[in-house]
């Protein structure tokens, strides 16, 4: 069934899309929510000429989508989570918590065109936002445990010199035998 999508759904498509999804989907969600129409023949001429009279406003938009993406660049996120000794997560790390960290950096971003793996373990993921179909930004996400020392290098010294050698040691070091026990 074709349907001309009302709004964006994050993994179908985008506004004024034509995309094909199964019937009931279409008839028992889309429809009655108010996300969609069916695809006719009126439809698609009436969406086709409304697309040539907004050519000016969706290029203003994309270009909005655009500034709003600069904002990404250079940007990298590193999430802390409770995580067991074996590196696994307790819980999962997901789009919220990437939108709460984007917040904590001062960019403000809905949770809802954010997708992202859940990560279940401590590693580097990425996350994808979509500002406009034409328009999505990367954004690396790396996991970390959320009591995990910090590890900073320290300038490398040499080892002192040992004077004495292996052998010298053993040769040193007293020996006791033990005796063996008597056989019956």
């Amino acid at each position: 069934m074709e349907i001309i999508l009302k709004e964006d759904i994050i993994g179908l498509g985008y506004k004024d899309d034509i995309v094909n999804v199964k019937s009931g989907y279409g008839r028992n969600y889309l429809i009655p929510q108010g996300k969609g129409v069916i695809a006719s023949e009126s439809a698609k001429k009436v969406l086709a000429e409304n697309l040539r009279q907004q050519a000016h406003k969706l290029a203003a938009l994309k270009a909005a989508a655009e500034d709003r993406a600069k904002a990404f660049e250079g940007v990298a996120l590193e999430i802390p989570a409770k995580v067991s000794a074996t590196g696994v997560t307790y819980g999962s790390v997901g789009a919220a918590q990437v939108a709460e960290a984007l917040k904590a950096l001062g960019i403000e971003v809905d949770r809802k065109i954010i997708t992202m793996r859940d990560a279940k373990k401590v590693g580097d993921y990425e996350a994808t936002v979509h500002f406009h179909k034409e328009v999505e930004v990367i954004v690396p996400v790396k996991v970390v445990a959320e009591n995990a020392p910090v590890v900073e290098e320290a300038p490398v010294e040499e080892a002192p010199a040992v004077e004495e050698t292996v052998e010298e040691v053993i040769e040193e070091a007293p020996i006791e035998e033990e005796e063996a026990p008597a056989a019956e």
